[in-house]
């Protein structure tokens, strides 16, 4: 049997507290799971939650930084799938507030999160998504798609309105129906930025 370096087993017992937190959260809410649960699901002691994470919050703050990376990339494989540049823009937009349906996202990412960390616009993956939407509206004034804007502006702006949308659905009474009023108007108010009106389907 081969014996494991104390790298891989620090590795191993981070990734089983985010596991065990990540399944508490989305089931429990932040307010309700404790610090027991982590380390009780995990096999492991509270010690090694203090070690890697420092307390709750800290393990809250890093399974929220690991669903923001797969969330990045789920998007970026939808935007991928585009046929166009300009849909490919569209559709990251609209897969974030989809994204909001997802009950794991929709408790951890979207209510939460602003209760436990505050404003998203100030966490640290913020500054990264609206600089890759910049580059992309860049990329979109360059061809000719859309108007001449302050694309740092303007990616700012169309950041706060899918982050809003998402939170609106999230909380909805009814969100799936929600939803589906966000992500048209999502299409109308970004459809503004195109140099020509879209044609539209008689």
């Amino acid at each position: 049997m081969t014996r494991r370096t104390r790298q891989e087993m620090i590795v191993e017992t981070r990734a089983k507290l985010l596991a065990a937190g990540r399944q508490a959260f989305a089931t429990l809410g932040y307010a309700e799971a404790s610090m027991d649960d982590f380390t009780a699901e995990a096999g492991l002691t509270r010690g090694a939650l203090y070690h890697h994470f420092g307390d709750k919050k800290g393990l809250f703050e890093a399974v929220v930084a690991e669903i923001d990376g797969e969330m990045t990339l789920r998007l970026k494989e939808r935007a991928a799938r585009a046929p166009s540049r300009w849909e490919g823009f569209v559709e990251e937009g609209i897969g974030y507030i989809e994204m909001a349906l997802e009950p794991e996202i929709g408790r951890i990412m979207l209510r939460d999160g602003p209760a436990v960390m505050g404003d998203p616009a100030s966490w640290p993956s913020a500054n990264g998504c609206i600089m890759a939407m910049k580059t992309s509206l860049d990329a979109l004034l360059a061809e000719g798609a859309i108007r001449d804007i302050d694309t740092e502006a303007t990616a700012r702006m169309v950041t706060g309105a899918s982050c809003y949308a998402a939170q609106w659905i999230a909380n909805a009474e009814d969100p799936v129906a929600t939803s589906k009023r966000a992500t048209a108007a999502y299409r109308q108010l970004v459809e503004g930025l195109l140099r020509e009106a879209p044609e539209r389907p008689h």
